[in-house]
């Protein structure tokens, strides 16, 4: 029997739950919701779930709270692409787990982050100087998890601040209606794994993750007539 891929957001949320001393109330807490996509079971994308493939990584960095979040579209790359992580950020005292993996010879990590926040040196502007710095290794992307603000408070970690940066210049505004960002330009966090894996050659994997994106936007969006449903142009 072949195991299917863990969902390291999904294991997180349940890891951090478990935790809690109290009960987290998100917006729309009493709704009864589907405990994999978290969108309400009315309108579960499950069966739109694509098989997790990919030749790289992902690992996600959140910010406490973050992996609560039904919004979040973090656990949706984790259902594309199969070797992916998971881990609260701390920035004094990171997960050790967290660490193994960034110093684990098998990876390459590649922080994705806006480029005018590190010194040029540690910056990659195309697919080709990408590969060159993951050349014989898998590309493990670091995402930073969280708001705007938050992203760049954790950007700072020190045991971040060698990584090679990776930046995503968004060719037009955000099609995520789900939560407002701080500027028109930033994407949310599957769109901008949607374009780095298109960066990184995996043409397929970014397809499939650019589908289910689709379909959850659609399903989420049912329920929050308030929300501006008109696409960018």
């Amino acid at each position: 029997m072949v195991m299917s891929p863990i969902n390291a957001v999904l294991q997180l949320r349940t890891e951090q739950l478990a935790k809690s001393r109290r009960v987290f109330n998100a917006r729309g807490s009493k709704v009864i919701r589907c405990e994999h996509c978290l969108l309400p079971a009315t309108e579960c994308i499950c069966a739109a779930k694509p098989t997790a493939a990919g030749h790289c990584a992902f690992c996600f960095i959140m910010y406490t709270g973050e992996c609560y979040k039904p919004s979040n579209t973090g656990r949706l790359i984790c259902d594309v692409i199969a070797d992916n992580h998971a881990f609260v950020w701390d920035r004094t005292q990171p997960d050790p787990a967290l660490l193994a993996l960034l110093s684990d010879s098998r990876y390459a990590p590649v922080l994705v982050f806006p480029q005018q926040y590190a010194s040029p040196e540690r910056c990659l502007q195309n697919a080709a100087q990408l590969h060159n710095a993951t050349r014989g290794k898998i590309p493990l992307f670091v995402m930073l998890d969280g708001t705007w603000r938050e992203a760049k408070k954790m950007f700072k970690s020190p045991y971040l601040a060698e990584m090679p940066v990776l930046g995503i210049q968004p060719e037009q505004a955000s099609r995520y209606a789900l939560r407002e960002a701080a500027h028109l330009h930033q994407l949310c966090t599957a769109e901008v794994a949607i374009a780095v894996l298109a960066m990184a050659n995996e043409t397929e994997a970014a397809k499939h993750l650019a589908d289910y994106f689709s379909e959850f936007r659609r399903a989420y969006l049912v329920g929050k007539p308030h929300l501006n449903l008109s696409e960018p142009a």
